[in-house]
């Protein structure tokens, strides 16, 4: 698959296997959350989006980890590997996962990446735990709530509410491929309409990957990020902050990245212009150079 094909779905992607074995913790309710670890350094956390792995993060990998000790996890219900327990994947469950990982590996200082899901589950940590464990934080491409109202434009494509997210969730329990598939599609995205519509071998590819999932722990996963709103927790981001967001996402206008920026104290934002909702897969060197130049930026 092409880079430009592969960043319009990163979501979606099948990356190389880095021949690298996966690690694990287990979790005060017994899941085993896989891990990959890789490098030396300050600690280095990605988290990845909805339906997606750590094999996403696999691109930056050599850079990251050539100065960092870089986690990432495939979170709760993701990754193929299937449920031991009974909990649901809630937004709330994964921020406390997150919370016993750090302290698995005694981190400290941690820098932490979030992309899409990602950045809810951190916005769900910090409001749970606060920045203790934490020196910065990056997030890409996300909106605090992403459903809207009548009070609300700011979410999944401007207009995108309980109505919308209803019909959306019971597609998803009909054909959960083709729910995900069209979600990216018929979205504000132009370039990534019009892939769906031609609907190509990269198109089937993904179709394909997506129907090896278990679908209902994605799906239970959805309905709390659904529900989740964040907004009053950007005031309350008091370390530094690095926004990327894209300037053609497949979600969110960006209008949405600049009322994430003017609502966490002294974050920096970049737009990536003419990219979708993964503008790191799309612009990679330019989003390593933006990471470690903030990184090594003075608190």
């Amino acid at each position: 698959m092409p880079k430009g094909s592969a960043a319009a779905y990163t979501a979606l992607q099948h990356n190389y296997r880095t021949g690298i074995p996966m690690d694990h913790f287990r979790t005060d309710d017994g899941e085993r959350i896989h891990v990959k670890i890789q490098g030396d350094g300050p600690p280095l956390v990605l988290l990845h989006g909805w339906t997606a792995s750590h094999r996403d993060w696999n691109p930056f990998i050599d850079a990251f980890a050539a100065r960092h000790r870089v986690f990432r996890w495939d979170a709760r219900g993701h990754g193929g590997h299937p449920l031991k327990s009974a909990t649901v994947p809630t937004a709330a469950r994964m921020a406390r996962d997150l919370e016993q990982m750090l302290e698995h590996w005694q981190l400290r200082d941690a820098i932490v990446v979030g992309h899409s899901m990602g950045a809810l589950t951190l916005w769900q940590y910090i409001h749970d735990f606060g920045c203790d464990r934490l020196r910065k934080v990056v997030i890409i491409d996300q909106s605090p709530r992403i459903l809207t109202d009548e009070h609300w434009s700011n979410g999944i494509y401007g207009d995108f509410d309980e109505r919308r997210n209803a019909a959306f969730v019971r597609e998803l329990q009909q054909d959960f491929a083709e729910g995900v598939l069209r979600l990216v599609g018929h979205s504000l995205n132009e370039r990534a309409r019009r892939k769906y519509l031609e609907n190509g071998d990269s198109m089937e590819t993904a179709r394909q990957r997506l129907r090896e999932m278990a679908p209902q722990p994605l799906i239970d996963c959805w309905t709390s990020l659904a529900a989740a709103d964040y907004r009053d927790v950007l005031e309350k981001i008091d370390i530094p902050s690095l926004l990327v967001y894209g300037g053609a996402s497949n979600f969110y206008h960006t209008r949405t990245a600049h009322y994430v920026r003017d609502n966490i104290p002294n974050a920096l934002l970049h737009i990536y212009e003419d990219v979708d909702h993964a503008p790191h897969q799309w612009q990679r060197e330019r989003f390593v150079k933006d990471v470690l130049d903030f990184i090594d930026a003075d608190d």
